[in-house]
């Protein structure tokens, strides 16, 4: 599960990258450094690129798309989870957001990372990164929502490929080809199953 990434590129290069008209709104505030999943007490935000009517911008959401589900404790207690990774493509929660064109959006990334599985001399699991090198910006296939208290997003996630599942055997995000950005955002969900597929290992680098 990759819940912490990075996005550092300049507002000119996502703009080139993902067709994203400038300038962009003045209150648009790009994430310094890692980003984090969204909570309760504590929102957090990255940015994702939407299309609309042709027209692609970028917005800020919360990451993490809530949900209720049953109390430890108490079953009949709902609690809101926030779920940052989509795994589980058949899920009714996730088919109406995969199925409409409208409720996917771009996820830029420079580097993304994962836990390692044994802990160090230092008694904590050391963070590994990684990236594209021939690609220093590159985009998750995300989904979206509105909520009660804003927009909200998460990523599609798939098996891991040889260079993640060393480090993180259970999954990685699906990272989308540039040629397969359009796509994403247009065509319908049958025709873009494939794409949850993992990234080629020969193009990534460990850090």
């Amino acid at each position: 599960m990759c819940n912490r990434y990075r996005l550092t590129a300049q507002q000119a290069e996502i703009a080139a990258t993902f067709g994203v008209a400038l300038p962009f709104m003045p209150d648009v505030t790009f994430p310094v450094g890692d980003i984090f999943p969204t909570g309760k007490k504590t929102p957090a935000y990255g940015l994702v690129i939407i299309e609309e009517d042709s027209v692609r911008r970028v917005e800020p959401m919360e990451w993490g798309v809530p949900t209720q589900v049953p109390g430890k404790r108490d079953p009949d207690v709902r609690l809101t989870k926030y779920v940052t990774n989509v795994r589980n493509l058949s899920s009714p929660f996730w088919h109406s957001m995969l199925t409409a064109p409208a409720r996917r959006c771009l996820v830029p990334v420079t580097s993304f990372s994962e836990y390692g599985q044994e802990a160090g001399g230092n008694g904590r699991k050391p963070l590994h990164w990684f990236d594209v090198p021939s690609r220093p910006l590159f985009a998750f296939a995300g989904i979206w929502r509105p909520t009660e208290r804003g927009n909200a997003y998460g990523f599609l996630t798939t098996e891991p490929n040889g260079v993640v599942a060393p480090i993180h055997p259970k999954a990685m995000p699906v990272i989308l080809h540039d040629e397969d950005h359009d796509r994403w955002l247009s065509a319908p969900w049958d025709d873009l199953k494939a794409l949850a597929a993992p990234y080629p290992s020969q193009l990534m680098r460990i850090e």
